[in-house]
This record gives structure tokens, C-alpha cells and sequence, in this order.
């Protein structure tokens, strides 16, 4: 039996209206396909991304920075507590198998780092662009829409799975 695909939605706590929109409609395109959307379980970009996700039947996993599950928001299915506060992120970021920028702050910036660093493919709605002397291209694959979005992020999930599957010997 394989397991479902783990997409990452990140993105700013105090996210514009227009922001929270993509966010709700990327977690209800996840959930549509029967993946796990895994985020930082609070408000925001979180909140909207899983309330779309819950509100589709979809299964919703918030990573905590803080020691109390009743912090996450209401639409979490499994909150996991870490005390970890911000550096929470990696967290999100290993348990994902491809992110989904929306919008987003500094704690975003860090998360697309962080999945760019360990090789997590990152899928881009509104959010950072990256560029430095030497880096040829912005690493980060630019979408138009949520189900873009989450189209292009599922297809580099099925992609790096398959890759590690057959790096490893598993199926």
C-alpha cells in the first residue's frame, strides 16, 4: 500500500484576504486529489489552507511550535506538538513531500529554504523570488493559480517519491 502524497502549505500569518483565498483553495485541491496537507497548524495561510482541505474531507496535519495541541486552528485533524517555536519548520518541510509558497513572511522565507537546502521541491503562488551572483534561475516553480499550483506540486511529489523509491530498493 503507498502512502499518500504529503503536500506543504506555507505561508504568512497575517495573509491578505485575496492571499487567504489561494491558501483555502489550494488545501481543498489537495484534499480533492487524497493528499495530506501539512502545515504549521495556526492562523493565516495555515488556518485557510486547512479549512479548504477539512471542509473537502481531506486529512490535515499541523506541526506546533508551541507545547499545547489546542493551540492548533479548528480545521487540524493532527496537531503534533513540538515546543520546537520556529525552528518547527524543518519539521514541515521533512514531512512534506512538495511545498506550496502562498505568499509568505521571513518564517516562509526559511521554510522555502529549508526544502530548497534538503531537496524538497517548492512550487511558488505569490510568494519570494530568490536570485544571488551565480544562481542561474529562481529555484522556486512559479504558479498562476491554486490547482496549478497544486498540479505542478503533485507532479514533483509523484516525481521525487518514484526517485526515492528507486534510489532505496522500496516500492
Amino acid at each position: 500500500m503507498s502512502r499518500r502524497l504529503h503536500i506543504g502549505v506555507v505561508g504568512e500569518q497575517d495573509a491578505r484576504p485575496e492571499t487567504r483565498r489561494w491558501a483555502e483553495a489550494v488545501g481543498r485541491e489537495v484534499a480533492r486529489r487524497g493528499g495530506v496537507l501539512v502545515c504549521g497548524g495556526l492562523g493565516g495561510v495555515m488556518e485557510a489552507a486547512c479549512r479548504g482541505a477539512a471542509e473537502a474531507g481531506g486529512l490535515v496535519v499541523g506541526i506546533l511550535p508551541g507545547t499545547r495541541a489546542d493551540d492548533a486552528n479548528p480545521y487540524v485533524t493532527i496537531p503534533v506538538v513540538t515546543g520546537l517555536g520556529e525552528a518547527r519548520n524543518v519539521i514541515v518541510v521533512r514531512s512534506s513531500d512538495a511545498l506550496v509558497a502562498v505568499g509568505g513572511g521571513y518564517g516562509t522565507l526559511s521554510e522555502i529554504a529549508y526544502a530548497l537546502k534538503l531537496g524538497v521541491p517548492v512550487v511558488g503562488l505569490g510568494t519570494w523570488e530568490l536570485s544571488r551572483p551565480g544562481l542561474e534561475a529562481d529555484p522556486i516553480v512559479r504558479a498562476q493559480d491554486p490547482a496549478g499550483a497544486v498540479a505542478v506540486a503533485w507532479e514533483m511529489a509523484q516525481r521525487a517519491r518514484s526517485t526515492e523509491q528507486t534510489r532505496t530498493g522500496r516500492e
